[in-house]
């Protein structure tokens, strides 16, 4: 295995919404099934505010406080298996509010960032009970520069432009992006990926909470615009390679980064 590779598992739950203990127990479950699976894979990850799904009336009674079970759960997981862990998203409770939080783990335990969700969804009352983030998410992934959001954050590309610009080769998005709008999640994160020349790996809850269906379809896309793995609707597990030397070719062959003119842009 080349170190520019990565084998990845995206873990598409069903996420019961208000029920932590529930949720753990899933989440516990699909890690189990990932590292056991024959080709193990190099990175996890999970879909958004998958403790509490969006029971934002109980949000602060349910947040995970500081992070603590959440984080201590997936750096024992990822050291024990020797797996990087881009733990979705968790409803955390600080001092000051509920956050909307990303925690990624290396290897050995370590926490690589951690990212508050910035853009704050109203359609779903997100600014109403979660406080917003105030800073990118980037990290590094055993030398590869990548990035993190959330979501709704995928309809501002300017997020993603600064990541580019900052030399992410790839953006991990987890996402509780519910139905009708599968229209909307394939082409965004199709746009994205090809406008900035990068992988775009989404992990989208399945499943039902309330009125709202939440169609899975979680995604890799490679740097020009490719759908390399995509999921149905149900509950299970998405494996892909990903290589990110292909990001250096791609941008090496059509140099949109070396043709920007930002000062006409400002």
């Amino acid at each position: 295995m080349s170190n520019t590779k990565l084998k990845l598992a995206l873990l598409q739950m069903d996420v019961q919404i208000g029920e932590p203990e529930a949720n753990f127990v899933t989440a516990e479950k699909l890690l189990n099934k990932a590292v056991l699976a024959e080709d193990k894979p190099d990175l996890i990850m999970l879909p958004e505010m998958w403790n509490t799904g969006y029971a934002l009336d109980r949000i602060h009674e349910l947040a995970d406080v500081e992070g603590v079970r959440t984080r201590e759960k997936f750096a024992s997981f990822a050291k024990e298996h020797g797996v990087l862990l881009i733990g979705g998203s968790i409803a955390e409770k600080r001092e000051d509010g509920v956050f909307n939080t990303i925690h990624a783990f290396g290897r050995s335990g370590e926490e690589l960032g951690a990212y508050d969700k910035i853009h704050l969804f109203r359609l779903m009352d997100e600014e109403k009970f979660l406080q917003p983030g105030s800073q990118m998410g980037t990290l590094a992934l055993e030398g590869t520069p990548a990035g993190m959001m959330i979501c709704y954050d995928i309809r501002f590309p300017e997020l993603f432009r600064k990541l580019a610009l900052a030399g992410a080769k790839a953006v991990f998005v987890p996402a509780e992006w519910p139905n009708p709008r599968l229209h909307h999640w394939r082409t965004l994160l199709q746009a994205r990926a090809i406008e900035n020349q990068m992988y775009v790996i989404a992990c989208n809850r399945c499943g039902q909470s309330g009125d709202t269906v939440f169609f899975g379809h979680s995604m890799v896309i490679d740097p020009w615009g490719e759908v390399i793995a995509e999921s149905d609707d149900q509950e299970g597990i998405l494996t892909a390679e990903i290589d990110f030397a292909l990001v250096d070719e791609v941008r090496k062959r059509i140099p949109i980064f070396e043709d920007r003119r930002p000062k006409l842009y400002e």
